[in-house]
């Protein structure tokens, strides 16, 4: 049986020896100033984190994929995170999330999955898992077998790889090229993971795939040009998106907009540089997608 005794997640605070007696509101309170920790945890650790975010950008800028994996709530955070990419960016299976059991492991817990690692490899290789690619472990405890056999497959591949852990010196740190150790400390219910570990995950998490496709030149300034206007409210967002931007009217915006079948950065170009919907898609792959460059050029 494994000895969880050292691990920093799995210890015992003893200021919540009373939880289960505490009213409502000092538990929200408690759980409130506990969360508070975990930015702070975060900020401590960016001497790691930003390094592996480049790395992991300039794969992913040159044609690979960025693979988080995962077992439990790591593994579920990781497609959370995975699956916000398409409706907010327009990229499909760039960003994936690998979870040890498969699709039902999403919402029904298959915890002995996570102890088998040659089943974190068999995953990756089912996607076809090449040198291009980034894989991202994550595991609260450091030292997650499914995990750990990912990262060694991907790493024998040449495939650029993270582990982001919550204990210090953690195994998963030495399987990897870029540890990420975010050092939360014991959880309000003891060895609760889900709880600011998970949190630091996702804030983690958000970092990568965020700054990935910011890099991509997914954004301009801070308005999201590639959302995929799927429903009412971002077909809305997509009208405000070109009108912000190119200061026309609302019926400009939408005609743009519908002539390039929703897609925010050609109605922008089009309007801008007043072109049709095939010269700006052309402008657009010509400048590698990025909006800002083909509208510099055209000043």
């Amino acid at each position: 049986m494994s000895d969880l005794s050292s691990l920093t997640t799995e210890s015992v605070d003893r200021a919540f020896d009373d939880l289960d007696q505490r009213s409502v509101e000092s538990l929200a309170r408690a759980m409130n100033e506990a969360d508070q920790t975990v930015p702070l945890a975060v900020e401590r650790a960016l001497a790691e984190i930003v390094p592996a975010i480049e790395a992991a950008a300039a794969r992913v800028q040159s044609g690979g994929r960025l693979f988080y994996v995962g077992a439990g709530t790591p593994g579920r955070i990781g497609v959370l995170d995975a699956s916000e990419v398409p409706p907010t960016f327009s990229e499909h299976g760039r960003v994936i999330g690998v979870i040890a059991g498969g699709e039902s492991a999403i919402q029904n817990a298959i915890e002995g999955a996570e102890d088998d690692p040659a089943a974190g490899a068999a995953d990756l290789e089912a996607y076809g898992l090449t040198s291009a690619d980034v894989v991202i472990g994550v595991t609260s405890s450091g030292r997650t077998p499914y995990v750990i056999g990912a990262c060694d497959y991907a790493r024998e591949l040449g495939a650029l790889t993270v582990g982001l852990a919550c204990n210090e010196s953690s195994e998963l740190s030495s399987h990897v090229e870029h540890p990420i150790e975010i050092i939360v400390g014991p959880e309000m219910i003891s060895g609760s993971t889900r709880l600011k570990s998970g949190t630091a995950q996702k804030l983690v998490l958000n970092m990568f795939s965020t700054i990935t496709m910011i890099r991509l030149g997914k954004t301009y300034g801070s308005l999201m040009i590639d959302v995929s206007a799927t429903n009412e409210k971002l077909r809305e967002r997509a009208v405000r998106i070109v009108q912000q931007i190119t200061d026309a009217r609302r019926s400009t915006a939408e005609q743009a907009l519908e002539s390039s079948e929703g897609r925010v950065s050609v109605a922008v170009v089009m309007i801008e540089r007043d072109v049709s919907c095939e010269a700006a898609d052309a402008m657009l792959v010509a400048a590698g997608g990025r909006l800002r460059t083909v509208l510099e050029e055209g000043e």
